[in-house]
């Protein structure tokens, strides 16, 4: 049995918002290091969906169920309620439709766990004022030509969509990019918060 030391720290996070023995539905989940540590650990039934074919193999040698598909696509070949959490990391931005596809993760499962970059943290907009170029750091790696992200948005905005879905959030988790919390980021989480964390439900 592994410990939750061992995890990467955002996903130490996201484990301690998921109950023992539930099911759990992890929406590109990478090489599945936190499907394999719910499974063995909190022994939990545990499904993933990842694009790329490497992460893929990685997943089948860890014994994990996960299967190729496209977020893009939605969740359609899953049934309402069919899991108890969906979980979503740093890929909000990154899809087409952020909005449906949160639909479609609290649809099939009572609670949603989502990261994502925030956009209004204060070094993202110093950059933006002072070079006159699209912010490029730590958690936002790369080029305005080649990057994933075609949806970034703020703590402020998430909210709004959560207000205007009629969504409750459950927890919320303002971290620097090393996922450490500050007595600062709570205070003014859209200025000094370089990632969300947040556990919704309908």
């Amino acid at each position: 049995m592994s410990h939750p030391s061992t995890l990467r720290s955002d996903l130490r996070i996201i484990q301690n918002w998921i109950q023992p023995s539930s099911q759990v539905l992890d929406l590109g989940c990478g090489q599945g290091e936190l499907l394999a540590f719910l499974k063995q650990d909190k022994h939990c039934k545990v499904y993933g969906l990842e694009i790329n074919p490497d992460s893929i193999v990685s997943c089948i040698e860890k014994g994990l169920n996960v299967i190729e598909h496209d977020l893009n696509h939605g969740l359609r070949h899953f049934k309402n309620g069919s899991v108890d959490t969906v979980v979503m990391t740093q890929a909000l931005q990154a899809v087409r439709r952020p909005d449906l596809l949160l639909d479609d993760m609290l649809r099939v499962g009572k609670e949603a766990i989502i990261t994502f970059p925030n956009f209004g943290y204060w070094r993202t907009r110093f950059y933006l004022m002072g070079k006159g170029a699209m912010p490029m750091s730590k958690t936002l790696p790369y080029n305005w030509y080649d990057t994933p992200n075609i949806h970034m948005c703020t703590f402020h905005d998430f909210e709004k969509l959560c207000r205007d879905k009629s969504l409750t959030i459950l927890d919320r988790t303002v971290v620097n990019s090393d996922h450490q919390e500050s007595l600062s980021t709570k205070i003014w989480p859209n200025l000094l918060g370089e990632i969300a964390m947040y556990r919704v439900t309908r």
